[in-house]
């Protein structure tokens, strides 16, 4: 029935079909079925200090972020190798001599210094930092946007809740799909498939069969899924009608050579316009932080790309006057290890690294954790990964212990029941 009703809607173009059909399953209300939920709590965050994050910018660095060369560098040279110590415009901050402009920035950061984690496998590693649970073979869990939009209820009628960039597919666990970040894999592209190739009646009368023929099939047989094709259809014609796609389309942004014309510069970019929009959740990923071979070199290829993005997206949000509203978190799997290999690089290190948050009622300036002289222990403030989503959410106001059940039953709360930092917000 489905496929009949995608020729019914768009035989004009291939084109046409693959952003409908597309679209539907990863954003605009496509499931086959509903999980067993709680109704919608309310989050104490907001009476506790957290709770002032309208949206979150999470930057993800894929590979596996050096926390020497970049948050957490050491004194001694034996550690550190060629990385220069840097000082920040806030005392206790030091840096990696890379962040040049950031140090500029450092009293609006907050550095966590103590992150720490069994997992030391990249995909194992990249998904609780996502999600916040243990990969497991049985299930998919939903990263943040999802499962903030399930607790707090979708914010727009047309933008998705999510969105996730540098990645060109996307899910939402075991929520249905309409929860799916929008998925954006080249940021300068736009979202693909999106032109008209025929005129806007004779479009409108097949959308109106297509229409007509699902609620059809949605009176004879009683359950979700044709129900959320039908209203899939719906959405998706507003959306691509709208004047919504333009946030997109950078072509026209002043500022693209301040951000960086690099993928991590200009998806923090359009992270800035989207959260101008209105949209909730926006991940960022950016890779090639895996350095086992060569780590001078490759720093210099990935430390003042994110840089000049970071520094420029906190300058911009802050004289938008979005700063305090937007949370910032910079994240990555794991850090790299205190002694350089025999190949001039650093090795997978889950014991100790870094992460970083800025906006959205943190209070900049301070440093959170510690690890000792040689950055392979922590030695005070412990952070998981489960605990810094929480941290995370309780920015959002997340109301963390509220519990949603998956369809097979089995309860699941936001960041695993991690602890959240209060104390990092002012």
């Amino acid at each position: 029935m489905i496929h009949q009703l995608i020729d019914l809607a768009g035989k004009s173009s291939p084109s046409r079909r693959l952003f409908m059909e597309q679209t539907a399953k990863t954003t605009l209300g496509v499931g086959l079925g509903l999980p067993f939920l709680t109704a919608p709590g309310k989050s104490r965050a907001a009476d506790e200090g957290g709770g002032k994050a309208k949206s979150l910018i999470y930057i993800y660095l894929s590979g596996g972020m050096t926390h020497l060369d970049t948050f957490d560098p050491k004194t001694s040279k034996d550690v550190m190798g060629a990385t220069e110590l840097l000082d920040t415009n806030a005392d206790p901050i030091k840096l990696g001599g890379l962040f040049t402009n950031l140090a500029k920035q450092a009293d609006k950061i907050a550095v966590i210094n103590s992150m720490t984690s069994t997992n030391g496998a990249h995909e194992q590693g990249q998904y609780i930092m996502r999600t916040g649970y243990n990969k497991r073979s049985t299930i998919v869990h939903p990263t943040m946007g999802p499962f903030a939009e399930e607790l707090l209820e979708r914010r727009g009628k047309i933008l998705p809740d999510s969105v996730v960039i540098g990645q060109s597919t996307s899910n939402a666990g075991y929520l249905d799909p309409s929860r799916s970040p929008l998925p954006i894999a080249d940021p300068t592209g736009g979202v693909p498939n999106t032109s008209i190739l025929t005129d806007d009646e004779r479009f409108t009368r097949r959308m109106e069969i297509a229409q007509s023929l699902g609620k059809h099939f949605v009176e004879k047989f009683k359950y979700s899924g044709p129900k959320s094709y039908v209203e899939y259809y719906d959405q998706a014609t507003t959306l691509l009608k709208s004047n919504e796609l333009s946030v997109f389309d950078l072509s026209g942004e002043s500022m693209r050579d301040e951000y960086g014309m690099g993928r991590l510069g200009q998806g923090c970019l359009l992270a800035r316009r989207l959260v101008e929009s209105g949209v909730r959740v926006i991940e960022v990923v950016s890779g090639g932080w895996d350095m086992h071979l060569n780590v001078d070199t490759a720093l210099q290829g990935r430390v003042p790309e994110l840089d000049q993005a970071l520094s420029t997206l906190i300058k911009d949000l802050s004289e938008r006057g979005l700063l305090d509203s937007t949370l910032i978190a910079v994240g990555t799997e794991f850090g790299r290890t205190p002694g350089i290999n025999m190949n001039s690089g650093r090795d997978h290190y889950p014991a100790a690294y870094s992460s970083m948050l800025a906006g959205g009622g943190i209070k900049g300036g301070q440093v959170y954790g510690s690890t000792d002289k040689q950055g392979k222990k922590v030695t005070s403030d412990p952070m998981r990964p489960e605990d810094f989503l929480a941290t995370i959410g309780y920015g959002l106001g997340v109301p963390l212990d509220q519990t949603i059940y998956s369809p097979s039953r089995r309860p699941f709360t936001f960041a695993n029941d991690g602890v959240p930092a209060t104390k990092l917000y002012a």
